[in-house]
């Protein structure tokens, strides 16, 4: 089960998922208010928190008929799918985290990479200028300057997210603190981290590690919070050798 970041959809994993398609079954999924989802669905009080969605991937799961699911989130999914497999573990055989963040504010000793004023600096200017914001941050999250083609992609991708939803779901990411559930998963965890990341510093990678006691990590020698588009064949690789 492949679960996409903040402002994107089921059509980042495209570079990986063929990989695995031939010997498992593949779920791919947009979440409310993300891709093509139907955004009559999307209700405020259920989404204020990333406990909303995780119990739309247990819904999904449920619909579907599965269980022994290896959920391979990016992102923001990481936590998702943690509160996912804490909150029914038998469903969950283990779990990929790919850029994983608990909290993005730093807090006395953790580092999160980001001052609490600059996360809310970053908000408003999202609720003022969707379509500036997503030129801005679409470089600096993707990395690889290289490749301009790759940032290109994503800030398209912000922007063709609806404002409203992007701005709501952006608030609930970027404000979330979730370390205290880290101690009540305990569902086999591999932790992809890449070398140069500016949105999950290596620090936070090591903070994930040290609080999974059944976590592997893996350093990537690749650049930028997206990886399983600027680099799917070592995201691949190490997903394979883990699973």
């Amino acid at each position: 089960m492949f679960a996409h970041g903040y402002g994107c959809d089921q059509n980042m994993w495209r570079a990986v998922v063929p990989s695995f398609e031939d010997e498992y079954r593949v779920v791919l999924f947009d979440y409310v208010g993300s891709g093509l989802s139907d955004l009559s669905s999307f209700n405020r009080t259920r989404y204020s928190s990333l406990t909303g969605y995780a119990a739309d991937v247990i819904e999904i799961i449920e619909e579907l008929g599965l269980d022994r699911v290896t959920f391979i989130g990016h992102s923001v999914s990481s936590m998702i799918g943690a509160l996912a497999a804490i909150e029914r573990p038998k469903l969950f055989e283990q779990i990929v985290m790919i850029g994983p963040s608990p909290s993005y504010i730093n807090d006395g000793d953790y580092v999160g990479g980001f001052g609490r004023s600059d996360i809310e600096d970053l908000l408003e200017m999202l609720d003022n200028n969707h379509a500036g914001w997503s030129a801005m941050m679409a470089p600096i999250i993707m990395g690889n300057p290289d490749r301009p083609e790759l940032a290109a992609e994503l800030e398209a991708s912000f922007c063709k997210t609806d404002p409203v939803h992007a701005q709501h779901f952006a608030r609930v990411t970027f404000l979330s603190d979730n370390r205290s559930d880290l101690v009540k998963l305990h569902t086999r965890t591999l932790i992809l981290q890449c070398a140069e990341d500016a949105i999950a510093p290596l620090s936070v990678g090591q903070y994930v590690h040290r609080c999974l006691p059944e976590s592997q990590l893996i350093v990537m020698d690749a650049t930028g919070h997206c990886p399983h588009l600027s680099s799917p064949g070592p995201v691949t690789d190490a997903i394979r050798a883990f699973i």
